[in-house]
C-alpha cells in the first residue's frame, strides 16, 4: 500500500505562509526572468490563465480581475518543501520524495484507519507549516498517483467525483461498481507515464479513461508500446511493478543553464555566467560523491529577437576525472573561448558535467614518456572543496565563489530578471518576517 502527498499549487502556497493577503486572490508564479506561468492558484486557473502561459499575453488580468504575479522564489521553495517532507514521512515507515511538492509513502505494516490518518496528516502539514496537501492511497504507486489526482479534483471540481473523496482518496476502500464508474469518467492521461503522444495513439485504439487502459491486452499494449506500458496497466490493476526509491539514484549528467536577464553581447560577463554555472553543478556534483570526466559547455542567441542567429557547444574531456571548482570552472571557460564569437547577442548559456563516476574511483595510466602526476585532487583539494560547500550552505550560495565568477555585490547583467521576487523568509536574516505588539 502507498500514500502520495502532494501540495496544492505548492508554489503559490509557500507564497500565501507569509502573504494571508493572497488567500482568495488569483495568484501565478512566473518562471525565470518572469518568462510565463509555472505555478496557478485555483482562482487563476478559473480566469482561463493555462500553466506555461506568457507573461505578457495574461498581464492585462492584472487590471481587469486583480491577477498577482510573482517571480519564483526557489530557495524558499525548497525550505519549505524539505519541512513538508519531514511532517510526511510520519505518514509511514519509507518515503521518497519524488519531487518538491510531491512524497510517495510506504504504508506497509500501517494499522488502523488509514484515510482517518490521512486527514490528520493533511491537517498537520496545513497547522504546523501552512501548505494544503492532498493525499492519495493505492495498492500501487501508479494507483496512488492516481488517487491523488482524484482527491484533488474531487475538492477543486465538486460533483465530477464524490465529494468524500476530496482531500484525501483511499482507492482500497472503494467498491468494485465505485471504482468502475470514477475509472469510467477519468481520462486516460491522468495515468502517470500517459504522455500527449501516447494519449493519442491510445485514444486512436479507442483506449480514453483509465478503466479502457485496466481492461486492455497487456499483450497487446506491451507489443505496441513497450515493457513500460505493460508495467503501467499491471500497476493500474493492482500489481506493484515500481519500488519506492527512499535514496534518490545518483545523477548521470549534471547541468545548470540559465537564460538572461538581459542580452549579453562581450565576452566578459560570459565568461562570468559560465564560470558560476560550472561552479553550481560542481556543488551538486559533490553532494553525490561523484566526480566528472567531461565538460559541456554552450551559448546561443535569442530564436525569438530579431538579428543574427548563433548557437554553439563544445565538450572537452578531463585528463582525469575531477569535482574540483576550479578544474570544472577552468575547462568550461575554455570552452567558451573557443566557441565565443563576437557580434551576437547572447540570450542563454549552461554547462553540463558528463560521464560521472563515483568518487572512490581513481584513474591510473601509464606514464608512455610524459610525467605522471599523483592525483588530480590530493587531500588539500578535497579539504578546499568540502570548506566552500560548508560556507556557502551556512552563509548562502555566492558567500565563497571563483573570482571568474565576478564580485557577488556587483550588478551583473546576465542575472534572471526577477522584478517580483518576494523575500526568502525562512532563509535569510535580512528577510525575517518580524511580528509586531
Amino acid at each position: 500500500m502507498y500514500a502520495l502527498v502532494d501540495g496544492n499549487n505548492f508554489y503559490v502556497s509557500c507564497e500565501r505562509i507569509f502573504r494571508p493577503s493572497l488567500n482568495a486572490c488569483p495568484v501565478i508564479v512566473l518562471s525565470n526572468n518572469d518568462g510565463c506561468a509555472i505555478a496557478r492558484s485555483n482562482e487563476a486557473k478559473a480566469l482561463g490563465v493555462a500553466m506555461g502561459a506568457p507573461w505578457f499575453k495574461v498581464q492585462h488580468l492584472q487590471e481587469s480581475a486583480g491577477l498577482v504575479a510573482l517571480s519564483a522564489n526557489f530557495t524558499l521553495y525548497g525550505d519549505i518543501s524539505q519541512r513538508m517532507m519531514t511532517i510526511a514521512s510520519g505518514l509511514g515507515p519509507s518515503q521518497e520524495v519524488y519531487s518538491i511538492d510531491e512524497s510517495f509513502v510506504g504504508l506497509q505494516g500501517v494499522r488502523g484507519n488509514l484515510i482517518k490518518r490521512a486527514h490528520t496528516m493533511r491537517e498537520r502539514i496545513l497547522q504546523w507549516i501552512g501548505i494544503p496537501t492532498c493525499i492519495g492511497m493505492g495498492a500501487t504507486k501508479t494507483l496512488a498517483k492516481l488517487a491523488n489526482h482524484i482527491a484533488k479534483t474531487a475538492e477543486r471540481k465538486p460533483g465530477l467525483y464524490p465529494k468524500e473523496l476530496a482531500q484525501v482518496c483511499h482507492l482500497e476502500s472503494l467498491s468494485t461498481n465505485e471504482l468502475k464508474a470514477i475509472f469510467q469518467r477519468t481520462d486516460v492521461c491522468e495515468v502517470w507515464g500517459v504522455g500527449r503522444r501516447i494519449e493519442t495513439q491510445l485514444k486512436a485504439l479507442g483506449i480514453e479513461s483509465v478503466w479502457d487502459l485496466q481492461q486492455a491486452s497487456i499483450s497487446a499494449l506491451r507489443a505496441r508500446f513497450g515493457v513500460v506500458m505493460e508495467r503501467t496497466v499491471r500497476e493500474l490493476q493492482g500489481q506493484a511493478c515500481i519500488d519506492l526509491e527512499e535514496w534518490p539514484a545518483a545523477k548521470k549528467e549534471i547541468a545548470c543553464t540559465r537564460s538572461f536577464g538581459q542580452a549579453v553581447v562581450s565576452l566578459e560577463p560570459l565568461i562570468q555566467a559560465v564560470s558560476e554555472f560550472a561552479s553550481r553543478a560542481a556543488e551538486k556534483l559533490r553532494h553525490q560523491h561523484s566526480q566528472a570526466a567531461q565538460v559541456l559547455v554552450f551559448i546561443r542567441t535569442s530564436p525569438f529577437r530579431s538579428g543574427p542567429q548563433y548557437s554553439q557547444s563544445v565538450t572537452i574531456p578531463l585528463v582525469r576525472p575531477s569535482a574540483d571548482t576550479s578544474t570544472l570552472v577552468q575547462t568550461a571557460v575554455l570552452g567558451l573561448r573557443l566557441i565565443y564569437q563576437a557580434g551576437y547577442s547572447f540570450a542563454k548559456a549552461g554547462v553540463m558535467l558528463m560521464d560521472l563516476s563515483d568518487e572512490g574511483l581513481e584513474q591510473g595510466e601509464l606514464a608512455l614518456g610524459d610525467e605522471v602526476r599523483e592525483h588530480t585532487q590530493p587531500a588539500h583539494c578535497a579539504q578546499l572543496m568540502q570548506a566552500l560547500d560548508k560556507l556557502n550552505q551556512r552563509y548562502g550560495r555566492g558567500t565563497l565563489s571563483v573570482a571568474s565568477s565576478g564580485i557577488t555585490t556587483q550588478h551583473k547583467i546576465w542575472s534572471m530578471r526577477q522584478e517580483r521576487l518576494t523575500p526568502r523568509y525562512t532563509t535569510a536574516w535580512a528577510d525575517m518576517p518580524i511580528a509586531r505588539a
